[in-house]
């Protein structure tokens, strides 16, 4: 027959043992949220690089076109000092 210390210390390293597993399961559960957290992120930065990529290309033609217009301001500004 086991003597009740040995007992009590077998059930104690048992209650232990599962602490540390629940804890453990716990952790990696929460690492693995971290985890899709961080993929998430991820392609929410690379959908924001692309939109912002897709902006820089089509803004060329604002400075182009402001340009233009100004000539042609100068344009009717000439025409009408001198002709006019």
């Amino acid at each position: 027959m086991t003597p009740p210390e040995s007992t009590s210390i077998v059930l104690e390293l048992a209650e232990i043992r599962r602490s540390v597993d629940v804890g453990n399961a716990t952790t990696q559960g929460q690492l693995a949220l971290l985890v899709q957290r961080g993929d998430q992120t991820d392609k929410s930065l690379a959908d924001h690089e692309t939109r912002l990529d897709a902006l820089e290309r089509n803004r060329w033609p604002l400075p182009t076109l402001s340009a233009l217009t100004a000539l042609g301001a100068l344009g009717v500004a000439v025409w009408q000092a001198a002709g006019r």
